[in-house]
């Protein structure tokens, strides 16, 4: 029952940094690389309060990650921008559709079908012939976000940093139930926080460019495939028998509400 607590505590907080983070992020000059961005970035205070939820959600997630399978805790996480929405709605005057509000049902119901699906149980560990391959993915984003800053190619961006989530999500998971003080000597650990500070590098790169919509939408859609066709095929995650028609059914739901809002901005821009 603590780990569906952690999960809940994690989307709220994450809801609360994407907006805190996106106002901060488009007010400030955009030129420069991810990690310059964060540089300058790092001397606002609302966007500091953004990264505080950020940083908040990313530790309860890992706690959820324990005991609860990736596809639910990622499909958590995604709904994250549903809480935004209302976040920005009742406190910055956000205006509303009904496409948003059918947006939540959506997701809610997406959520309800994971939740019935999922049996909390340990991680499996990462073969040891993936682990190099993972270690290979931080080199390589590196040098693309560099590109995209360079090119103002925001798509890549979401997608740069949403890649970089779903190996904090994947490794998260696998390091999870270890003890604390186990986590400093072990590699992997290291590699969770690389992938996070580069995962939010290309975040606040992309937030600056775009709107929060298109941009959490775009890098969520990418984390929760990836992380949860990870966690079923690679670390064992468990399904309740009879119910993997709910997981595919729920994670569908969730995308679909997820990246619906941002569809249908893109065919309205000009």
């Amino acid at each position: 029952m603590l780990s569906y607590v952690e999960l809940a505590a994690s989307t709220s907080m994450y809801g609360m940094g994407i907006v805190a983070q996106s106002v901060a992020a488009r007010r400030v000059e955009r030129r420069g690389a991810g990690l310059a961005l964060l540089a300058r970035l790092a001397r606002d205070r609302l966007y500091l309060v953004g990264f505080a939820g950020q940083a908040g959600g990313f530790v309860l997630a890992f706690l959820a990650r324990a005991s609860l399978p990736l596809y639910l805790v990622q499909a958590g996480s995604s709904c994250a921008i549903g809480l935004a929405t209302v976040v920005g709605v009742v406190l910055l005057r956000w205006r509303v559709r009904f496409a948003e509000v059918a947006m939540l049902v959506v997701m809610a119901a997406g959520l309800v079908l994971l939740a019935a699906a999922a049996t909390p149980a340990a991680s499996g560990d990462i073969p040891p012939e993936m682990e190099l391959v993972l270690f290979l993915l931080p080199l390589l984003t590196g040098p693309a976000a560099a590109l995209a800053c360079r090119r103002d190619a925001t798509l890549s961006l979401a997608v740069l940093a949403g890649v970089q989530f779903a190996l904090v999500a994947v490794c998260g998971r696998s390091i999870a139930d270890e003890a604390i003080l186990d986590l400093p000597l072990d590699p992997v650990a290291w590699l969770v926080l690389l992938s996070a500070l580069l995962g939010q590098a290309c975040l606040s790169a992309a937030l600056a460019r775009a709107g929060p919509t298109s941009t959490v939408a775009s890098m969520d859609a990418v984390t929760m495939v990836i992380s949860s066709v990870a966690g079923i095929a690679v670390l064992g995650d468990p399904v309740v028998p009879g119910r993997e028609w709910s997981v595919v059914v729920g994670i569908v739901l969730v995308l679909s509400a997820v990246l619906g809002p941002a569809v249908r901005r893109a065919r309205e821009a000009p």
